[in-house]
Protein backbone atom coordinates (compact mmCIF):
# COMPACT_ATOMS: atom_id res chain seq x y z
CA UNK A 1 0.00 0.00 0.00
CA UNK A 2 1.56 3.40 -0.94
CA UNK A 3 1.26 5.77 1.80
CA UNK A 4 0.28 8.76 -1.10
CA UNK A 5 -3.34 8.21 -1.67
CA UNK A 6 -4.72 10.09 -4.03
CA UNK A 7 -8.32 10.08 -5.47
CA UNK A 8 -8.36 9.66 -9.41
CA UNK A 9 -11.37 9.98 -11.24
CA UNK A 10 -11.43 8.89 -14.88
CA UNK A 11 -13.24 12.65 -15.56
CA UNK A 12 -12.99 15.54 -13.88
CA UNK A 13 -15.72 15.97 -11.09
CA UNK A 14 -18.33 18.89 -11.99
CA UNK A 15 -17.31 21.26 -9.61
CA UNK A 16 -19.65 24.19 -10.06
CA UNK A 17 -21.52 26.36 -8.10
CA UNK A 18 -25.10 26.10 -9.45
CA UNK A 19 -27.38 29.28 -8.96
CA UNK A 20 -30.30 28.72 -6.96
CA UNK A 21 -33.21 28.43 -8.56
CA UNK A 22 -36.02 31.21 -7.84
CA UNK A 23 -39.38 31.56 -8.86
CA UNK A 24 -39.53 34.94 -11.51
CA UNK A 25 -43.51 35.26 -9.81
CA UNK A 26 -42.68 35.85 -6.43
CA UNK A 27 -39.14 38.12 -7.44
CA UNK A 28 -40.94 40.34 -9.33
CA UNK A 29 -44.12 40.28 -7.36
CA UNK A 30 -46.50 39.28 -10.25
CA UNK A 31 -50.12 38.30 -9.04
CA UNK A 32 -52.29 37.22 -11.90
CA UNK A 33 -50.94 35.26 -15.16
CA UNK A 34 -53.17 36.42 -17.96
CA UNK A 35 -54.01 33.49 -20.56
CA UNK A 36 -54.50 36.41 -22.92
CA UNK A 37 -51.02 36.95 -23.43
CA UNK A 38 -49.61 34.08 -25.47
CA UNK A 39 -46.02 35.76 -26.23
CA UNK A 40 -45.13 35.83 -22.13
CA UNK A 41 -46.72 32.03 -21.99
CA UNK A 42 -44.62 31.01 -25.04
CA UNK A 43 -41.63 31.09 -22.04
CA UNK A 44 -42.81 28.04 -20.31
CA UNK A 45 -43.26 26.06 -23.50
CA UNK A 46 -40.74 23.94 -25.37
CA UNK A 47 -40.52 23.84 -29.30
CA UNK A 48 -43.17 20.80 -29.56
CA UNK A 49 -45.43 22.64 -27.38
CA UNK A 50 -44.89 20.90 -24.20
CA UNK A 51 -45.33 22.73 -20.95
CA UNK A 52 -41.85 22.87 -19.22
CA UNK A 53 -41.60 21.09 -15.76
CA UNK A 54 -40.85 23.03 -12.42
CA UNK A 55 -37.41 21.60 -12.51
CA UNK A 56 -36.64 23.25 -15.51
CA UNK A 57 -38.89 26.63 -15.37
CA UNK A 58 -37.84 27.50 -11.15
CA UNK A 59 -41.71 28.24 -11.00
CA UNK A 60 -42.89 27.68 -7.59
CA UNK A 61 -45.69 25.06 -6.99
CA UNK A 62 -48.58 27.72 -6.60
CA UNK A 63 -47.23 29.34 -9.99
CA UNK A 64 -46.36 26.35 -11.89
CA UNK A 65 -49.89 25.73 -11.41
CA UNK A 66 -51.59 28.92 -12.78
CA UNK A 67 -49.17 28.63 -15.53
CA UNK A 68 -50.66 25.31 -16.56
CA UNK A 69 -53.85 26.60 -15.93
CA UNK A 70 -53.31 29.63 -17.93
CA UNK A 71 -51.83 27.50 -21.06
CA UNK A 72 -54.15 25.41 -21.02
CA UNK A 73 -57.18 28.21 -21.42
CA UNK A 74 -55.15 29.72 -23.93
CA UNK A 75 -55.13 26.80 -25.84
CA UNK A 76 -58.64 26.42 -25.35
CA UNK A 77 -59.45 29.69 -27.26
CA UNK A 78 -56.88 29.33 -30.28
CA UNK A 79 -54.47 31.86 -28.85
CA UNK A 80 -51.75 28.84 -28.32
CA UNK A 81 -51.16 25.45 -30.28
CA UNK A 82 -51.54 22.05 -28.79
CA UNK A 83 -48.71 20.48 -30.60
CA UNK A 84 -46.31 22.09 -33.31
CA UNK A 85 -43.01 21.33 -34.95
CA UNK A 86 -40.49 24.28 -34.21
CA UNK A 87 -42.62 26.56 -32.07
CA UNK A 88 -39.98 29.31 -31.35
Amino acid sequence: MSANKEIRFLTSPKIAHRQKKYCRFKKAGIRYIDYKDPEFLLKFINDQGKILPRRLSGNSLKFQRRVAQAIKRARQIALLPYLTDLLK
